[in-house]
């Protein structure tokens, strides 16, 4: 057995590594430990959620957003993309269908948005907590203020996405202009998991800049800081941003530390992208068979997915479409699961540890 086997079983049996291992799992993998790992985070997400896979119905309700990040098609500095905002009318009518087609989370995702104002905002979450009482609601807006972000709790909103792009301050000024700060970003997060939101982080696979000692230290904030859900994707460069020529992230590392990532957090919520997607035709099932257990179909209108294009190529009309949801189920029976017609709230309990 190598030594690379041997920590792949510490790992998949005691459920963290030191960062030096971490460190030779990463700069070592192959193919048969990919493999390897793939099958013990499977085995582990059967045996603590059995087959079933949750289905969130993702509503990208505003493209507008004030900030420059280097990496992002909707960056503020971008003259090209065709702006939109959804009415609180066109978010309910999005619910409404979902809650048909058999969606009981709904996830309002958008830029950094002023016009959003948190009586806008908490309005438009109680409206969808008052029609659709059984059903989760997910935030994913990015930075806002303690207050803002209490407000919406209050107002019935259950989770919140926050992907902090990178757990190391330089890599994080790389991708980011000077007027965002990691520590708030990190702040946030320690915010929302005090406020008693189900909280989710993320980061790119392959962005710009990103080491295999970059990695490490996202998998030890993901074990230090321990998220309710966690979402990667690869990055995928964007025609209009500073990052153009950069080369994009790999499906096969974004699979590899999807793996890594359920042995270390076994409860976690772990969603197969639409950038993995996007990545590779068949990314989605791949990521279930490493150990995803979420997939978030888009319940957004068919006249506003292509103008939502964070990175180029982004798929939008196919069986990623919520109202593909026989498609997708037929995907996932593929790789055998079946898609589970409930909140799929996590199992991770927030607790205070020491990352606060």
């Amino acid at each position: 057995m190598t030594e690379l086997h041997t920590l792949a079983e510490q790992l998949a049996a005691e459920h963290d590594l030191p960062d030096k291992a971490l460190h030779a799992l990463i700069a070592g993998r192959n193919a048969e430990i990919q493999r390897y790992l793939a099958q013990r985070a499977e085995a582990l997400r059967q045996k603590i959620y059995g087959n079933r896979i949750y289905i969130r119905g993702l509503i990208e309700f505003t493209n507008h957003c004030k900030n420059d990040c280097y990496y992002c098609g909707i960056r503020r500095s971008n003259g090209k993309a065709q702006r939109y905002r959804l009415t609180r009318a066109d978010i309910l009518a999005c619910c409404e269908e979902g809650y048909r087609l058999g969606f009981r989370t709904f996830v309002l995702q958008g830029g950094e948005d002023p016009y959003f104002t948190d009586e806008r905002l908490t309005d438009i979450v109680r409206a969808i907590r008052a029609g659709f009482p059984d059903c989760a609601i997910t935030l994913s807006v990015g930075e806002r203020s303690v207050q803002s972000y209490r407000a919406l709790f209050q107002a019935g909103a259950d989770r919140y996405l926050l992907r902090h792009e990178t757990a190391t301050k330089a890599h994080y000024d790389r991708l980011h202009p000077p007027a965002m700060d990691f520590e708030r970003r990190m702040d946030c997060l320690r915010q929302l998991r005090r406020i008693g939101y189900q909280t989710g982080c993320g980061f790119m696979v392959g962005s710009p800049g990103q080491t295999d000692e970059h990695l490490v230290r996202e998998l030890r904030f993901l074990k230090d800081f321990q998220p309710h859900m966690v979402g990667i994707g690869p990055f995928l460069p964007h025609a209009d941003t500073p990052f153009r020529d950069q080369p994009g992230g790999t499906a096969e590392l974004t699979l590899y530390l999807l793996s890594l990532i359920r042995l270390l957090l076994p409860e976690v919520l772990l969603p197969a992208t639409t950038a993995l997607g996007t990545a590779a035709g068949d990314g989605r099932e791949r990521g279930i068979r490493a150990g995803a257990n979420v997939v978030m179909p888009n319940l957004s209108p068919l006249s506003v997915r292509q103008k939502y294009m964070l990175y180029d190529k982004k798929i939008f009309t196919g069986e990623e479409s919520a109202q593909c949801v026989a498609c997708l189920a037929k995907r996932m029976a593929s790789v055998g699961c079946e898609i589970a017609v409930s909140r799929g709230d996590s199992l991770i309990r927030t607790q205070h540890n020491d990352f606060y």
